[in-house]
């Protein structure tokens, strides 16, 4: 299977201005209202993730274009980016300024395979991870939103942006599933 070529973009402008594809716009909604929206959106991939054989196809690409994942491996990197992102807030909150570690998404969906996950399994964890990482946004105290961390790239974070730009992230794929979903339906039609 062809492996699509790795996003090396940086999406943090996301934090300042609307997505033109996706229409997030960091910005329209309270910190409060995080947790909710995370809970939200994992009830869509329950939807996206349930639809048969069709998880596993990868849309068809224009002739030049990368390949772009399956609904299966998006999902499956939705339910990792839940999980990552909880550890990143639980260190911010122990340690200030808190540096991470690089992750390469594209690596572990290769390694985890991704396009083998059972995609019921996969709608599971990423509704548990989802849950659990809101859960953690909803306790925090005004004080906690401030606290800072550090990608490897540089970029920086506060609890709060990082939570705004992993929210457009997890929106941003659910709009991708739906985009692929559509041109493979247009192209079998």
């Amino acid at each position: 299977m062809e492996q699509p070529t790795p996003d090396v973009a940086d999406w943090t402008w996301v934090l300042d201005r609307p997505c033109p594809d996706c229409g997030y716009v960091a910005t329209d909604f309270d910190r409060i209202e995080l947790g909710g929206k995370i809970r939200a959106n994992a009830a869509s991939w329950r939807q996206l993730l349930g639809m048969g054989d069709i998880v596993t196809v990868r849309p068809p690409v224009p002739a030049g274009a990368s390949p772009v994942w399956s609904a299966l491996e998006y999902g499956a990197h939705v339910r990792d980016v839940h999980q990552l992102y909880r550890e990143r807030f639980e260190l911010m909150l122990k340690q200030d300024g808190a540096a991470f570690a690089n992750w390469n998404q594209d690596e572990t969906a290769i390694e985890s395979a991704y396009h083998r996950d059972d995609p019921a399994a996969v709608a599971y964890a990423l509704a548990v991870k989802a849950g659990q990482l809101a859960d953690l946004l909803d306790r925090l105290n005004a004080d906690e939103w401030e606290r800072t961390g550090h990608r490897s790239d540089g970029a920086s974070f506060t609890v709060e942006s990082m939570g705004r730009y992993l929210l457009h992230d997890v929106v941003h794929h659910v709009w991708d599933v739906r985009k692929g979903y559509e041109a493979i339906t247009a192209e079998s039609a």
